[in-house]
């Protein structure tokens, strides 16, 4: 177990590494100039000390050791398009919005769409499990650009239930103002309910003819045993799969949902700083959701082993 904690740790600090070190010269490679816009109204002497404040002026090769040390030290400079503005007080004010609207949706779209696989896997063949494969198609296929739009205009506007934007603050950001964040949460749970509905289902189906599944029946046991304590428990494999991996991603934000609903996540923000060309922004926020999405994978490899004993975690390489 030592072993592998270990060279999984290393293996996350080179993969960090790696991923910072392609996205610094990506953003090198890419035309144009962030400060340009700033730097054609000043004077010549004022333009240098702008380009010297921000590091423009030093060759790329030192420029990317710098960056890597700040790096090192969680230290990834001040926005080149906001003064004042840094990576680390972004991700206070923003991440929070973001983790909130995104943990809802996983947890409201999760629980619906695997009640739903269960109901379509225990009921195959009937008219529950083709209104559970309809239904999926249909939430799966239409872009959350559209289902926001449509929430917004009947529900806050029309019927005028709900407000049309915003989002709590202060002391109601986490458990208050849940008036702002009904709408936002529908809008991007309906993708989660679409996918784990239709994963548990092909997934149990996969598991319901397995040999120990008809010695269990053969046993006597209950049909809601066998399901309980046989099926669900072995289909939940894929599911433990994707579901780290879709909370990494709901955390990091999304710029459509946000920006529908006027949300100051960190999904529009992030948009806007590569559009802006906001370097330093852009570095952080990427080494930051790397680094997320990596720690999320440790933490899938490690349930693998809670739901399934046959999987043994070791030093040896797979």
């Amino acid at each position: 177990m030592g072993k592998y904690f270990v060279r999984r740790l290393v293996e996350m600090i080179v993969t960090l590494f790696l991923i910072a070190t392609a996205t610094f010269f990506l953003l090198e490679a890419v035309p144009g100039d962030p400060l340009a816009e700033r730097a054609d109204k000043l004077a010549p002497t004022l333009k240098q000390n702008l380009y010297a404040k921000y590091g423009l002026d030093k060759p790329m090769m030192e420029r990317y050791i710098i960056t890597m040390k700040g790096i090192c030290v969680g230290d990834f400079g001040e926005s080149f398009v906001y003064a004042g503005q840094t990576v680390k007080g972004l991700i206070k004010d923003r991440l929070p919005v973001s983790a909130r609207l995104g943990l809802q949706q996983v947890v409201l779209g999760v629980t619906v769409g695997l009640l739903l696989g269960v109901l379509a896997a225990v009921k195959r063949g009937t008219i529950a499990d083709y209104l559970v494969i309809a239904l999926s198609v249909l939430l799966i296929s239409v872009p959350h650009l559209i289902f926001g739009l449509l929430l917004q205009k009947v529900f806050a506007g029309n019927l005028q239930w709900f407000p049309t934007i915003g989002w709590p603050a202060g002391k109601d950001l986490w458990f208050g103002g849940w008036e702002y964040t009904i709408l936002p949460t529908l809008t991007g749970c309906f993708t989660y309910i679409a996918t784990y509905a239709r994963l548990l289902k092909t997934s149990m189906l996969d598991v319901v003819n397995q040999d120990y599944v008809l010695t269990a029946e053969s046993k006597g046991l209950s049909r809601g045993q066998v399901i309980r304590k046989h099926i669900l428990r072995n289909s939940f494999v894929p599911v433990i799969t994707q579901l780290p991996m879709s909370i990494a991603m709901c955390i990091t934000g999304s710029f459509f949902i946000e920006s529908i609903f006027s949300i100051p996540g960190i999904g529009q923000y992030y948009v806007t700083a590569v559009n802006n060309q906001d370097l330093s922004i852009i570095m952080g926020e990427t080494v930051i959701l790397a680094a997320l999405y990596i720690v999320v994978l440790f933490i899938t490899d490690l349930l693998y082993v809670a739901v399934d004993p046959r999987i043994r975690i070791t030093g040896k390489g797979r």
